[in-house]
């Protein structure tokens, strides 16, 4: 069974729209639930671009994924939770905490 170039362009961005309709709605699930407090947790993790390296791998090494905490990451970002620079930091981490727990 062959699959045709237009089947594959279909799914392709038909997944493509089914994530980021999928960020957006987590981004305003977010914005609605998330308190000052939760803004201050962030801010206290991410407060320095090594806090928010380190931050990262360890989330990373929870939730056993990159890509879970780089979406998440987005997601606060879209929010309006974290900035893109306390983001850079976080996913410099989750890559780092990827390479070590894979090891």
């Amino acid at each position: 069974m062959a699959i045709s170039i237009q089947d594959v362009l279909f799914l392709g961005f038909g997944g493509l729209g089914i994530f980021l309709f999928g960020i957006k709605f987590m981004s305003e699930g977010l914005q609605n639930t998330a308190g000052a407090r939760m803004k201050e947790f962030l801010e206290k993790g991410t407060k320095t671009p090594l806090r928010g390296v380190i931050t990262g791998a360890l989330v990373t090494a929870l939730i056993q994924s990159s890509s879970g905490t780089t979406v998440l990451t987005v997601g606060l970002v879209n929010a309006g939770l974290l900035t893109l620079r306390q983001a850079i930091g976080v996913i410099m981490g989750a890559n780092i905490g990827t390479t070590m727990t894979a090891t």
